[in-house]
């Protein structure tokens, strides 16, 4: 389980966060809501030990992350896959060199470890159909296609589906989104919604999910945190979000969805 306690953050005189404390249950999926610049990115990166707090502490599975030395904080990050906004692939490698990245800069170098995982992780994100759906043959031939593409030639979806793909190297026990249908069109962001969902259902990972994308929510959330002010201002279910009589909650929803609802 990972715990926030009464964390604070501030970057000069600005304070993103005044005290944000939640528990983000194991198994499940929770997505963490709230305006642009309340801190919700900032706070990923203080669980992921990106960032350390002002004060407060965030520990996973008991362990307070901001304690940590840099070995610790490793073997800790090993169980945890951290998917970056927009990606973040490296332009310069193919998309198997930018699967493997992490586990070719901890040291590992044998080529059939890495393409194994490699296999493993494109299945499981959709990239490649299994052996059994089409054949040795055409299997072989659509992993070495994808394998040697560069991200310039991928499509939003298929960048987003090597980002999270990555982030499963290692079988992570927690998966970390920041803002995974930010660039998409509707289609597309609704795929990486279900791949957010399988992925927890068929994996049993822990996942928590930052976006300001309310279909999103609605999709794949378990739990719901909303951000406001620096504190957590709602926690609870999709059902208890969409039925809070809260005028903060509501004009937040409803700024998100009603645009789509005129369309």
């Amino acid at each position: 389980m990972i715990v926030v306690e009464q964390v604070h953050k501030a970057f000069g005189p600005k304070q993103v966060l005044r005290g944000v404390s939640l528990q983000i249950p194991e198994g499940q999926t929770t997505c963490i809501i709230g305006k642009s610049g309340c801190g919700k990115s900032v706070l990923l990166k203080i669980i992921v030990g990106l960032l350390l707090p002002d004060q407060g502490a965030v520990r996973i599975d008991g362990v307070p992350i901001s304690e940590l030395g840099r070995e610790q904080l490793y073997q800790v990050r090993r169980r945890i896959g951290y998917v970056f906004q927009g990606a973040a692939l490296f332009d310069s490698l193919t998309v198997w060199e930018n699967v493997v990245i992490s586990l070719y800069e901890h040291g590992e170098r044998r080529v059939e470890v890495l393409d194994s995982e490699v296999r493993r992780v494109l299945e499981a994100v959709g990239l490649i159909p299994s052996v059994e759906q089409v054949g040795t043959a055409a299997y072989e031939r659509e992993y070495a296609l994808l394998c040697a593409r560069k991200p310039s030639d991928l499509s939003g979806g298929m960048r987003k589906r090597v980002g999270v793909a990555r982030a499963l190297v290692g079988s992570p026990e927690y998966i970390l989104y920041d803002e995974p249908s930010t660039g998409l069109d509707p289609v597309t962001s609704e795929q990486i919604d279900h791949l957010i969902r399988d992925l927890q259902q068929r994996l049993g990972v822990t996942s928590v999910v930052i976006t300001h994308d309310m279909f999103s929510v609605f999709n794949v959330a378990d739990r719901v945190v909303m951000l406001h002010d620096g504190v957590v201002y709602f926690e609870g279910t999709v059902e208890q979000l969409r039925a809070s009589s809260d005028p903060v909650v509501q004009e937040f929803i409803e700024r998100f969805v009603a645009p789509y609802q005129q369309a």
